[in-house]
């Protein structure tokens, strides 16, 4: 088995997420600064979530992640639900995270992507070249956590529905 750093293993999905989303809007979460709970979209996504999927057992917390729903096969499978895939960059990498941090503790998994609204899923299997990739953005969360003013916003289509909006650009 590899050797990982305990550090990697604090960092959570929607850090990841942000990431590869919005690097100022990381930088804010990791301080604490939280707008989602004024958002309509976060509300219609967890109302997705929610509604989707009846029956399965919603958000398994296992140390720093937390995932939609799980589903014990040969291997975990990791499950999780998204409104569409406009950001599915950032969907992919948090799941190839879980599958990284799972494997990092002896656990075999995979993982699908559902989008309900779509009836699309998509299967995600974590390969060496993935590895690497996390490893590298694991530094870089590390070095935004780092930073003493957020980085410099990056203006892009989904920015005005963001709930950061204001903290970036007014």
């Amino acid at each position: 088995m590899e050797n990982y750093l305990e550090e990697e293993l604090i960092i959570g999905g929607i850090e990841i997420n942000y990431l590869y989303v919005c690097k100022t809007k990381l930088w804010y979460f990791v301080r604490g600064i939280t707008m989602e709970q004024e958002s309509d979209f976060v509300d219609l996504g967890k109302f997705l979530h929610e509604k989707s999927y009846f029956g399965e057992e919603k958000e398994v917390q296992i140390g720093s992640i937390k995932i939609d729903f799980i589903k014990k096969r040969d291997v975990i499978e990791i499950h999780e639900v998204k409104r569409g895939k406009q950001m599915e960059k950032a969907h992919i990498m948090q799941v190839l995270y879980y599958i990284y941090y799972l494997n990092s503790l002896g656990i075999k998994s995979k993982a699908i992507l559902h989008y309900p609204k779509l009836k699309e899923i998509k299967e995600i299997e974590l390969k060496e070249n993935n590895k690497e990739e996390i490893k590298r953005a694991i530094k870089e969360i590390e070095y935004i956590k780092s930073l003493k003013e957020p980085p410099e916003p990056i203006y892009q289509k989904i920015c005005k529905n963001c709930a950061y909006y204001e903290l970036c650009f007014i």
